[in-house]
């Protein structure tokens, strides 16, 4: 196997580089440097050439100039077996190995005091072009971008140099890694507006997506379909979740396990929820997390089976017993106890998930692919506080009313629109969900609900058009309601609201859900 000779080092992620320069030396490999690289390493004393004196050209223009040059080049693109008469000729060596990675772009116009000179000289030029030149020519030449790389390239030092395999593999993270750096700097010069300052949304959107796992299809059968996760939005997505147990989740265990959890996390105290098909059909807090789990259970037992189960508390064995009587597709918790494990190992089908966090999604953005275009937007984040409602009737919540109110307007959030929630103790009692008017919400959440609902409180996604909805309430029995108002016959709703006796809260914010 043809041994690597000649590396060049070039790095802004200082991470490991002496490590791995080290290691190429005591390999018998020359090492080829520039500016900070070439200090650090000669610091270290690995012996190392600046690139300047191998091209003979010095580095210029404050660093702009410093690798763009046919003797760096030519030594990364010569085809081997093609092109050594070419280099010959020309006084060029063949570098078998670039580990470069570039200037910190995304981390430099991240900071709230970034000019857009910072970021313009945070763009990489030489170090894109030495990264691309190297992935392209992967038949000769191996090519680093990650330090979590390094030790396995140090491990194949051993045989002479990584397999073609391993060459492929490494070219192709290189491609992605210049891309996805393209993209970030497309995407900040696209946000800009007339005055230098940044708006929310580019005209330009580029994201990187790597493939996680194939599925064994998609929605239906007859679809295929594939994970992707989204690195920018660590700690979010399911593929930051551990497999424990199971078999492997399908396109819908995951869709419903993401609802279940975004919706788990956004509630403070130990909690319940249990999703089928995106929708919550129980949730409950309480301190007990036995009784959480069965009280959002016997919110809905015929939605529950087969449902996703989702906690933001580990799991423990009490609570895990239950699960076990009865078939659910996926449980996920931010951690199981022995306990649980063992009481739940008995359904080797069930997918255990062990997720990183239990606390709610701090920002980021929502995206909805529609026939030829995509719809981007704030991911809703929003926490409502008591301080931020209004009470518009004449009688004021109980502060256990209060309670249970907000804990309803925090699961209607995760409700597919038009959503109604009933809730009582921390419990939900029936939910109504993707309707197309919000009477018929109302009437499914109450059906659900059966002779508990009575005394209730009810949350409502979004305003109520008419009073109607506020007679289908009292017809329910409930006896508070919180909605986002805002409606032009917002007065006469709030008067039906006065006749039946029934509590009125207002947000001032609602949470459609599509």
């Amino acid at each position: 196997m043809k041994q690597i000779k000649h590396a060049l080092l070039s790095v802004s992620d200082k991470r490991g580089i002496k490590t791995l320069a080290r290691s190429l030396v005591n390999a018998g490999v020359a090492l080829l440097s520039t500016g900070g690289t070439a200090r650090l390493l000669r610091e270290a004393d690995i012996p190392v050439q600046d690139v300047a004196d191998y091209t003979g050209f010095p580095e210029m223009m404050d660093g702009r100039i410093k690798t763009l040059h046919p003797k760096v080049h030519g030594g990364i693109l010569a085809r081997r077996g093609t092109d050594e008469s070419v280099m010959d000729a020309h006084g060029i060596i063949g570098i078998d190995l670039v580990c470069v990675n570039l200037y910190p772009f995304c981390e430099t116009v991240a900071r709230d005091d970034c000019s857009i000179e910072d970021a313009i000289e945070n763009i990489d030029i030489g170090g894109p072009c030495m990264i691309r030149s190297a992935a392209k020519n992967h038949a000769d030449v191996t090519v680093l971008v990650n330090p979590d790389d390094y030790d396995g390239i140090i491990e194949s030092l051993g045989t002479g140099r990584p397999d073609a395999g391993q060459r492929r593999a490494l070219a192709i993270k290189a491609f992605a890694h210049t891309a996805a750096y393209d993209g970030a700097i497309a995407n900040y010069f696209s946000a800009l507006n007339e005055h230098g300052s940044l708006r929310l949304f580019p005209d330009i959107y580029t994201r990187q997506f790597t493939r996680v796992s194939d599925l064994r299809y998609g929605e239906n059968p007859h679809q295929q379909g594939v994970f992707y996760a989204d690195a920018e939005d660590e700690g979010v997505s399911l593929a930051d979740c551990t497999l424990l147990q199971g078999k492997a989740l399908s396109y819908n265990n995951i869709a419903d396990a993401d609802a279940a959890y975004a919706c788990v996390r956004d509630l403070a105290n130990n909690a319940a929820v249990i999703v089928k098909h995106a929708n919550p059909c129980g949730v409950a807090m309480v301190d007990d997390q036995a009784v959480a789990y069965s009280r959002a259970r016997a919110a809905d037992v015929v939605s529950a089976f087969g449902g996703i189960a989702a906690f933001n508390r580990p799991l423990e064995g009490g609570a895990a017993r239950l699960i076990a009587e009865t078939f659910m597709e996926v449980v996920i918790a931010p951690g199981f106890s022995d306990e649980a494990r063992e009481a739940l190992a008995r359904k080797p089908n069930l997918r255990l998930m062990l997720a990183p966090l239990a606390t709610p999604v701090s920002g980021g953005f929502e995206y909805k692919r529609i026939n030829g275009g995509l719809l981007v937007q704030e991911r809703d984040v929003h926490v409502l506080q008591q301080k931020d409602c209004k009470v518009v009737t004449a009688t004021a919540p109980t502060p256990r009313q209060w309670q249970d109110l907000l804990f309803a307007w925090s699961v209607a959030k995760h409700v597919k629109s038009n959503a109604i929630v009933f809730a009582n103790d921390v419990t939900t009692l029936g939910i109504g969900a993707g309707q197309m008017n919000r009477i018929n919400a109302t009437r499914i959440a109450a059906e659900h609900g059966g002779p508990a609902i009575v005394g209730s409180v009810v949350a409502s996604d979004a305003f109520f058009p008419f009073r109607d909805g506020l007679d289908a309430l009292a017809e329910a029995g409930a006896k508070a309601v919180i909605q986002p108002g805002g409606s032009i016959r917002d007065d006469e709703v709030i008067a039906a609201a006065n006749d039946h006796g029934i509590i009125m809260v207002f947000t001032g914010i609602r949470h459609f859900r599509h």
